[in-house]
């Protein structure tokens, strides 16, 4: 079980869906959150409606310079949950080239300037704890998920690359992927969502993975079987299913 009083949190991505859910969840357990995102007035909303110490730093994951900033002002955290993203639902028949780059660099390379600020200063110290959120569709490839589902997969990658490097260190890494949470991005699709998700009954599944030592957690675990399954098909047999 891990020790959440006085530990101090940064959560990149933490406006409204799951990182708000999520920020009540660590405040409750009472560590100190430091949330970031775009919208400043959303987060100090959100500041002030948490139970515990909270303060707000904005940041654009899209501008390296944003987020150096942003890290220097947050300081020494005992923790870092990247949760920012964005979605549009397109497929290689109607390329959206302004949204297919947005998705890229905003969940995928994002991701990226802010580990490259808070990684190594958890090496050095040989202590940290980093949670990254993927999603189910980063499994594999998907219809009309151009942008998305490829930037989660790298997302995915990165996670699995940084747990071979620090697993045996003091730096304990975490990779989520949740399926459909009902927020702003999925009220985007017009398809049915099996199994969507409350963003509080998400943010429920996170935090009890972020008291544990296991690296990956995929949910809801019935969705997710179909898509870690989707893996072992050959590729005639899942696009004929998945398409």
């Amino acid at each position: 079980m891990t020790q959440w009083q006085g530990k101090k949190y940064w959560l990149v991505g933490a406006s409204d869906g799951l990182g708000a859910a999520l920020a009540h969840k660590l405040s409750s357990a009472g560590a100190e959150v430091i949330l970031s995102a775009r919208s400043e007035d959303k987060l100090r909303a959100l500041a002030e409606s948490l139970p515990g110490k909270a303060r707000v730093v904005s940041v654009d994951v899209s501008d390296a310079q944003s987020v150096s900033e942003a890290a220097k002002a947050v300081g020494e955290i005992d923790g870092v949950v990247h949760l920012a993203g964005v979605y549009w639902p397109f497929g290689a028949k109607d390329w959206n080239a302004e949204q297919a780059n947005a998705m890229a660099d905003i969940n995928f390379t994002g991701l990226m300037r802010v580990m490259g600020e808070v990684v190594p200063a958890m090496v050095a110290k040989d202590d940290g704890h980093i949670v990254i959120t993927s999603s189910l569709t980063g499994f594999r490839g998907l219809p009309r998920s151009i942008g998305y589902t490829a930037s989660k997969a790298a997302t995915m990658s990165l996670a699995e690359c940084m747990y071979a490097d620090l697993r045996n260190s003091g730096v304990k890494v975490q990779v989520v992927n949740p399926g459909f949470i009902k927020t702003q991005l999925t009220d985007k699709n017009d398809f049915k969502m099996p199994f969507i998700m409350e963003p509080e009954d998400a943010a429920r599944e996170v935090f009890e993975h972020m008291n544990t030592d296991k690296f990956k957690k995929s949910f809801p675990f019935a969705f997710s079987m179909l898509f870690r399954g989707s893996q072992f098909l050959p590729d005639w047999l899942y696009f004929r299913i998945f398409a």
